[in-house]
């Protein structure tokens, strides 16, 4: 999206992939042409609140593996079945500076399930052990880093060497 204002680059992402929702061409297709714009609208508007929410909230991240990709917000999780290359809304998370963790590349799945969840709410839990135990994202990443996934948009501060 290069040359092109952010903005309008995801306006016109998010309208196409509202207009290419099987309802919405149903509608089209059917002479419901007012409705099925009225619904794309509300859509836009409100994939627009996730992108938000993932610009402000400190650990919001996606995270992508073989069930699909996340993008977690908090209290509110978006998800898909698809890679990450097949769901635009993730994709625009991502290139706007939301951080990006790629678990396909992790072979052993059972310790990824078996890492504590990432705090909603940017706080820390005192006791990071035992069930509903919690961490921060940075540290969910250096958890999640050493067993190979892929970062980009890494929030954790720069170490230099």
């Amino acid at each position: 999206m290069k040359g092109i204002p952010m903005q309008t680059g995801v306006l016109r992402v998010l309208r196409a992939t509202a207009a290419l929702w099987w309802r919405h061409r149903e509608l089209r297709r059917t002479g419901q042409t007012a409705l099925a714009q009225r619904r794309e609208r509300g859509i836009v508007l409100r994939d627009l609140g996730y992108l938000k929410q993932a610009a402000s909230l400190p650990n919001a991240h996606v995270i992508c593996g073989e069930g699909g990709t996340f993008i977690y917000l908090g209290w509110t999780t978006v998800s898909s079945f698809a890679p990450i290359e097949r769901f635009p809304l993730a994709t625009l998370a991502v290139a706007r500076g939301t951080p990006f963790i790629d678990i396909r590349s992790v072979t052993d799945v059972t310790a990824v399930a078996n890492l504590p969840c990432v705090a909603r709410d940017g706080s820390v839990d005192p006791d990071p052990c035992g069930p509903g135990r919690s961490v921060s994202l940075t540290t969910y990443i250096d958890m999640v880093e050493a067993l190979g996934a892929r970062i980009a948009n890494d929030p954790r501060p720069r170490q230099s060497t």
